[in-house]
């Protein structure tokens, strides 16, 4: 087991031989890139992004190695692995501001030479293209009114719906206020319909009362007058 834990380790070494001297070498391409211009610095930076690809081949080769260790082992690579990532990362960045800068002159000299040529003549078909795009534009513009003036009626007709909407919401308040004025007429009606109600139902009783005390007394005088 242990024979094979220092196997597995001397892997990681010869890649890890490999990434620093590709890595010491692109540095030393790089600045020499920096000092080209033209065709060679378009071959030089080829090269470098060539060795690139190999250098990011030989990280994913030592990640793949420090994984498959025992967890005492696979720290302490894993740890100068990230050190590997972040300087490969220092050279891409090294890199893209080289080939940027090399694009930039690239296009400076062509903006020269196209500026030059314009100022000597201006071809068919360059007027045609201003033509066209001219036209678009007026196409553009009238459709940006065609528009406009579609937003400007659709905002009309929101607001008329608006309005009539508040109009609705009047009445239908006007209404409510309305029906419970009639609820309170009808509350009012029957509560003097109930308290008519009692009277009458009060005063039948007292007709009731009176009669028979009427009665009573009829009967009363008419047994004194039979019996003397």
């Amino acid at each position: 087991m242990v024979e094979k834990l220092g196997t597995m380790s001397e892997v990681f070494e010869g890649y890890e031989r490999q990434y620093c001297e590709l890595s010491a070498n692109l540095s030393r391409q790089c600045t020499a890139a920096s000092a080209l211009d033209g065709e060679q610095k378009k071959q030089k930076l080829s090269d470098i992004n060539t060795g690139l690809d190999d250098a990011d081949t030989l990280i994913r080769k030592m990640d793949l190695e420090a994984r498959s260790l025992q967890p005492s082992m696979k720290a302490s690579l894993l740890a100068k692995l990230r050190e590997y990532k972040t300087n490969l990362n220092n050279l891409k960045s090294e890199v893209e501001r080289v080939t940027s800068a090399n694009v930039s002159l690239t296009a400076r000299d062509e903006l020269l030479e196209s500026g030059k040529a314009d100022t000597l003549a201006v071809s068919n078909d360059q007027k045609g293209r201003l033509l066209m795009s001219t036209e678009r534009l007026n196409l553009s513009t009238d459709r940006i009114k065609e528009s406009r003036r579609t937003m400007l009626e659709t905002e009309e007709l929101g607001v008329s719906i608006l309005q009539d909407l508040h109009q609705q919401r009047q009445s239908l308040l006007h209404a409510h206020k309305t029906l419970h004025g009639v609820d309170d007429n009808i509350s009012m009606s029957k509560k003097i319909l109930s308290a008519m109600s009692r009277r009458m139902s009060r005063n039948k009783w007292i007709v009731g009362s009176l009669m028979t005390a009427l009665v009573l007394a009829i009967i009363i005088i008419l047994y004194f007058k039979l019996s003397h």
